[in-house]
C-alpha cells in the first residue's frame, strides 16, 4: 500500500470534500477517508466518498465507445465512433439546420473540470438554440433571481454559518446534502456549533428531516406554499417597522417598491394557504429582524415549484430588510481564486442579465442562462416542422429519469434520427443513444471545482491530480468535446483538437488582452486543455499573481505544491464591487419579478391540493448512477413512499404494502409503503432518481432493487414561468392502496 496517500476532492456532491485514497501494491484502489489537513472539509467524509473505490472498479462502468448496429451495441475504437459521428451528424445539421441538434448537460458535469470549462463552447459550436441542462430540474430560479438582483447568475449569496446566530432552512436538508448551492461540508457539525454558541436552527419543511430533526423548531408547510409563508414574512417587516438594511443601504434600491407590493399578503391572508398560523409567521420575521446576525437560506423546495423565482427573490429580500446581506453571520458572496464572472472587470456596474432572446419552438418558453427548460425537449423533438429536433447529444445527463414524465421523453428519443451520449454508463437516456463515449473515471483525471468555489461558505482554492492513470489510448472529456466542436466546425472527425483548443484560446484572449494575447498564450506554455485554463484563471483572479506582477500570487504550480489547499479565509463583504446591474445597486424591486406577483395572488384564492406528492433527498443516492455502487446500495430499501399514518389509516395503506400513485387517469407507479409520522398529513414523499427497471439499460446492482421513478407521476407541463424550471413537488396525486 502507498506510503502517502493521495488527496483527492469528492465528486459526488456539491460539499467537495477532500479525500485521502490510498492505493495498494497493484495500484488499485484500497481505502479512502476523510483528508484531515484539508483547509475546506477538514477531515469530514460522508459515506458517498467511501465509494469511489466501487466506481473505479465498476464492471458495468464504460470503458471504450459503443456504436449501436442493428439495434445492439458493439465495441468501437474511438476514431470508429468519431468517425461515426461525423457521418451521420454533418448531413444531418446541413440538411436541417443547426436547431436540429439538442445538447443536454447533467448534474455530474458540475464535478469534471474538462467538462465544466468545454460544454459552452460545445453549445456555442452548435449554433443551436436547444440547449438544456439540469438546472432547469433544479436551481434555475436562484440564478435567475440572484442574475436580476446582483447583475449576474452566479452572484448567490451564501449563509456564512460558522458566525451566525439563527438559521432558517426553508424546503431544504443540508445535513444530507451538505449544501446545495452552497457549498459547505459538515453541516450537522456546523449546525451544532451553532446550537452551541446559544444560537437557534429553525426548519420549515412538509417532512421532518434530518435537518428538521437537529433543529430547534421544526414547522411544516404545505408543498408549494412557501412563497406565502416568504410574502407574509417580508409584509411582517413591513407593517411591524422592523426593516433596517444596515451596512447594504447604500447599495440597495428598490424598497419602497417592495412595500406595495406585499401589501396584499399580510400574514392572515397567507396562512391557511401555507399551513403555518399567522402568529408563527410573524414570529419568525420579528425573530429574524431581532437577531444580531441571522439567516434565511432555501433551496430545491422553493425552486422546484410554480413560484420557484419568486421564492428565491423572496429569501434575499428578506436577508437584504433585516440587515443581513453581505455582512458576516448573514448571507455574503465568496470570492472565488478563478472562474469568477464577478471577480472580473470593471466592479460595481456592469450590463446586468437578460432573458427571452429567443423562445422554445412549440411553447414559446423563454430562454435564461442561454438555456430552454428541460420539460420542453420531449415536445420539441416530437413537434413536425422548421426546427424540429432531431438530433441529441447528452453530457453526463440522464433526463429520461430525472425529468418529469420521463416515459414520454423516451419515446421521444426513439424517435430521434440521431443521438449522441458521453457517458460512463448504459442508462434510461444513453440506451438511447447511437454512440457512446465513454468518460473517465473521476480517479483518472485531474480536477479544480470551476463552480463550487463561487458557492463555498469560505474562501479556499483546491486542486487534485488524477491518482490513477487513465486506460491507454482513453480520450480525455475535454478532447471528446472538442471533436464534436471540430465535426460541428467543419473541420473533420480528425481534426487536431489540441491545435483548435490552442486557437480557440487564442481568440478568447484576443478579445481580453489584445496584443498581449500570444504573449499570455507563451506564458501559459507547456500547459494544455483544462489545466492551461485554470492556470490563466488563476493567475489572473483576485489571489492571482497576475503573470508576475505580484510574486507571491497565486499560480497553478503553488496550488498543486499545497495538496492540502490554500485557505484564504472566511467570507468578506463585497458590496458594492462584485455588483453587476447597470444601476450600481442591488436591485430589490426587479420589475419582472414584481410583475408575477398578481398571479401568485389569484392563486392564493385557489383551495390547496387535497394530496400533493414531494421528493426527498437521501445522503446515499444524491443522483441516480449512484444506485449502481454497493457500497451506497447496501442496507435497507431506500426508494419507499412516505405516509403519514392519518393519511394510511383513511386510504387503507399498511407498512411494507404497495400504493398507486396516480396523477390523472393514464399516469401512476406502484410503490412500496412506509407509513411514518416523518411526513405531514396529505402529502407522501418517494426519494428522487429511481425506476432503474427499463429494458436495455445495464446497471447491474441498480436493477436487484430498481424502485420505481417519481418524476414518472409529475406533470412535464408544469413550470415556472420565469425562469422555466420544472415542477417537482407539490403536485397533486390520487392514492389508492394495492
Amino acid at each position: 500500500m502507498t506510503a502517502t496517500p493521495a488527496h483527492r476532492i469528492c465528486p459526488f456532491c456539491e460539499a467537495c470534500c477532500g479525500l485521502e485514497v490510498r492505493l495498494d501494491d497493484q495500484g488499485r484502489v484500497a481505502s479512502v477517508r476523510g483528508h484531515d489537513a484539508d483547509v475546506f472539509s477538514a477531515g469530514f467524509m460522508c459515506p458517498k466518498g467511501v465509494a469511489l473505490k466501487d466506481l473505479q472498479d465498476d464492471p458495468d462502468r464504460l470503458r471504450t465507445p459503443l456504436i449501436k448496429r442493428n439495434g445492439v451495441f458493439e465495441p468501437a475504437s474511438w476514431d470508429e465512433a468519431f468517425d461515426e459521428i461525423e457521418r451521420r451528424l454533418v448531413p444531418l445539421r446541413e440538411k436541417h439546420g443547426p436547431h436540429a441538434v439538442a445538447v443536454t448537460a447533467g448534474n455530474p458535469s458540475s464535478h469534471k473540470m474538462g467538462l465544466m470549462l468545454y460544454y459552452g463552447r460545445l453549445f456555442k459550436a452548435m449554433g443551436t438554440r436547444n440547449a438544456y441542462s439540469a438546472s432547469t430540474l433544479d436551481q434555475m430560479p436562484k440564478q435567475l433571481s440572484s442574475g436580476l438582483m446582483f447583475g449576474h447568475w452566479l452572484s448567490i449569496a451564501v449563509p456564512d454559518i460558522e458566525r451566525t446566530d439563527w438559521l432558517l432552512v426553508l424546503g431544504a436538508n443540508p445535513v444530507a446534502s451538505n449544501g446545495s448551492l452552497w457549498t459547505v461540508p459538515d453541516f450537522r457539525g456546523k449546525a451544532r456549533a451553532l446550537k452551541a454558541r446559544g444560537g437557534q436552527l429553525v426548519v420549515v419543511d412538509p417532512r421532518r428531516t434530518e435537518t428538521a430533526e437537529l433543529a430547534d423548531r421544526h414547522l411544516t408547510i404545505r408543498p408549494g406554499g412557501d412563497v406565502y409563508l416568504l410574502l407574509g414574512m417580508v409584509a411582517t417587516l413591513f407593517e411591524e417597522d422592523l426593516v433596517d438594511l444596515g451596512a447594504a443601504a447604500p447599495h440597495v434600491t428598490g424598497v419602497d417598491e417592495v412595500r406595495a407590493a406585499v401589501a396584499p399578503f399580510p400574514a392572515e391572508a397567507v396562512a391557511a394557504r401555507c399551513g403555518i398560523e399567522a402568529e408563527q409567521i410573524r414570529r419568525l420575521a420579528r425573530e429574524l429582524a431581532a437577531a444580531p446576525r441571522g439567516i434565511v437560506y432555501g433551496r430545491m423546495g422553493t425552486c422546484a415549484q410554480p413560484f420557484g423565482t419568486l421564492c428565491s427573490w423572496l429569501i434575499d429580500v428578506l436577508n437584504t430588510l433585516t440587515g443581513n446581506l453581505d455582512q458576516p453571520g448573514g448571507v455574503m458572496f465568496p470570492r472565488a481564486p478563478a472562474f469568477q464572472a464577478n471577480s472580473e472587470g470593471k466592479p460595481g456596474s456592469g450590463r446586468g442579465i437578460v432573458t427571452g432572446r429567443h423562445h422554445a419552438r412549440v411553447s414559446g418558453a423563454p430562454e435564461v442562462f442561454g438555456e430552454l427548460p428541460m420539460v420542453c425537449l420531449a415536445e420539441e423533438i416530437e413537434t413536425p416542422g422548421d426546427g424540429q429536433v432531431r438530433a441529441l447529444i447528452t453530457i453526463a445527463s440522464n433526463p429520461v429519469l430525472s425529468a418529469p414524465n420521463g416515459p414520454r421523453l423516451s419515446r421521444a428519443m426513439e424517435g430521434l434520427e440521431f443521438m449522441v451520449s458521453l457517458d460512463i454508463y448504459l442508462n434510461e437516456t444513453s440506451r438511447h443513444a447511437d454512440v457512446i463515449l465513454p468518460g473517465l473515471a473521476p480517479l483518472e483525471e485531474a480536477h479544480y471545482d470551476v463552480a463550487f468555489h463561487q458557492l463555498a461558505y469560505r474562501n479556499a482554492a483546491r486542486f487534485s491530480a488524477a491518482v490513477l492513470p487513465s486506460p491507454a489510448g482513453h480520450v480525455p472529456e475535454w478532447q471528446i468535446l472538442l471533436k464534436l466542436i471540430a465535426i460541428a466546425k467543419g473541420l473533420g472527425a480528425r481534426a487536431d483538437v489540441v491545435a483548435l483548443d490552442t486557437e480557440m484560446l487564442r481568440a478568447d484572449l484576443a478579445k481580453s488582452a489584445g496584443d498581449q494575447a500570444d504573449e499570455l498564450l507563451a506564458a501559459l506554455a507547456p500547459l494544455v486543455g483544462p489545466e492551461r485554463h485554470l492556470e490563466l484563471a488563476l493567475r489572473t483572479g483576485p489571489y492571482g499573481d497576475g503573470f508576475g506582477a505580484k510574486p507571491d500570487g497565486l499560480t497553478l504550480a503553488k496550488l498543486k505544491a499545497a495538496p492540502s489547499g490554500i485557505d484564504f479565509g472566511p467570507l468578506q463583504p463585497r458590496l458594492p464591487g462584485l455588483l453587476r446591474t447597470p444601476s450600481g445597486k442591488v436591485e430589490l424591486a426587479p420589475p419582472m419579478l414584481l410583475a408575477d406577483l398578481p398571479r401568485a395572488l389569484a392563486d392564493l384564492q385557489q383551495a390547496a391540493p387535497e394530496f400533493v406528492i414531494v421528493g426527498r433527498r437521501q445522503v446515499r443516492s444524491n443522483n441516480s448512477w449512484m444506485h449502481n455502487l454497493p457500497t451506497l446500495a447496501k442496507g435497507p430499501f431506500r426508494c419507499t413512499a412516505l405516509v403519514h399514518p392519518s393519511d394510511a389509516a383513511r386510504l387503507g395503506l399498511v407498512d411494507g404494502g404497495r400504493a398507486r400513485i396516480a396523477r390523472g387517469d393514464t399516469t401512476s407507479i406502484d410503490a412500496e409503503v412506509a407509513v411514518s409520522d416523518e411526513v405531514m398529513p396529505g402529502v407522501i414523499s418517494l426519494p428522487h432518481g429511481w425506476g432503474h427497471g427499463l429494458p436495455g439499460v445495464k446497471l447491474s446492482v441498480a436493477a436487484e432493487r430498481p424502485g420505481v421513478n417519481l418524476n414518472d407521476v409529475l406533470d412535464e407541463t408544469l413550470r415556472d414561468p420565469l425562469s422555466g424550471n420544472a415542477v417537482l413537488g407539490g403536485v397533486a396525486v390520487q392514492v389508492a392502496a394495492l
